[in-house]
């Protein structure tokens, strides 16, 4: 599925950027610089929910839950930033989202080791842990729980299902990425034919994505390590979300490609003149609103949910292809 029509806002955040990107400012940004050391206002917790950081040996996690509300569903996150930054703001804001698009879902966002200290396979490692602290500790049902990821960490939530599935651990419902980095070789097609047109990555191949710590000593086709070389064979369902711009756009659709042969449930929407990761957007422009409202549908889907917070009716189809009767604007 694709979104064909670029929004007004949409255009001038993804100029904006590319302006940005021009400057000695948007290099650090590509390299990676602000990643690794970000400065950031304390986070506020909203009135609703509750929220505790969990003390793991090597990493801690944050957990989010809504107050007085146990429903037994869980999106584990899993962050982005290159395998280099850690936590941010914004996926404590996207983890209020996931929350209140599961109806009142808790979540578990991993702040998991970054190279160049620990390089693979540190992350993935991090990401078995938090999954087995949901099924052992918290006593989470696998049916309920959903892997979610951007970047980054969307190519780790697909690493950590190859994992699971590898290992014989119990799968979970779903997953999501939303523009996972899905091949450390940068192989694709997209990587030439968007070089000129991705605002944060493009232009240039001194960049985190051509010169990752991450790899370490590994070889960069190992499919924990970039998912696209995997084989998906027994994949739980699948929500794909990538920008048209972007240098990693091949990264979304081989991987995509691979699980309709695999026969895997899956939805995949390439979202016309997006940026990476443009679901951060989603104060100012409508294409990240909608992309929500996809994330929404999806988990309701997942989870048996047949009705939107609104009450609006959401038809479910058994082919995996599934519509909203109404787009929500909840967000």
């Amino acid at each position: 599925m694709r979104q064909d029509k670029v929004s007004l806002r949409g255009k001038l955040v993804r100029d904006v950027m590319k302006n940005m990107m021009d400057s000695a400012m948007g290099h650090k940004f590509q390299t990676g610089e602000y990643r690794m050391n970000p400065v950031e206002p304390a986070w506020v917790c909203p009135d609703e929910y509750e929220y505790e950081i969990v003390e793991m040996e090597q990493f801690h996690m944050e957990y989010l839950r809504p107050a007085e509300v146990c429903t037994g569903r869980v999106v584990l996150q899993l962050h982005g930033g290159g395998y280099i930054g850690p936590m941010k703001n914004i996926y404590r804001d996207f983890a209020v989202q996931y929350s209140r698009r599961t109806m009142g879902g808790d979540v578990l966002t991993v702040d998991y080791r970054v190279a160049p200290e620990y390089p693979f396979p540190a992350a993935l490692e991090d990401a078995v842990k938090a999954y087995r602290w949901l099924l052992n500790e918290r006593k989470y049902a696998p049916d309920k729980i959903v892997i979610a990821g951007d970047s980054a960490g969307g190519g780790l939530a697909l690493a950590l299902v190859l994992y699971l599935r590898d290992h014989e651990i119990p799968l979970p419902a779903g997953v999501i990425a939303m523009s996972p980095w899905t091949d450390l070789t940068c192989s694709g097609e997209s990587y030439e034919t968007n070089f000129d047109r991705d605002p944060q990555f493009g232009g240039t191949k001194d960049n985190m994505l051509y010169h990752s710590s991450y790899i370490g000593e590994a070889d960069p086709k190992h499919p924990y390590l970039s998912p696209v070389f995997g084989d998906f064979s027994g994949f739980p369902p699948v929500l794909l979300q990538v920008g048209s711009e972007e240098v990693l756009l091949s990264d979304t659709l081989r991987v995509a490609d691979k699980l309709r042969k695999a026969g895997s449930r899956l939805r995949v929407t390439v979202y016309d003149g997006m940026f990476h990761v443009f679901q951060m957007a989603y104060r100012l422009i409508p294409e990240s609103r909608e992309a929500w409202e996809e994330v929404g549908v999806f988990l309701r889907i997942i989870y048996g949910l047949r009705r939107s917070p609104s009450g609006k009716a959401v038809r479910r189809v058994k082919s995996g292809r599934f519509t909203p009767r109404k787009k929500m604007t909840d967000i």
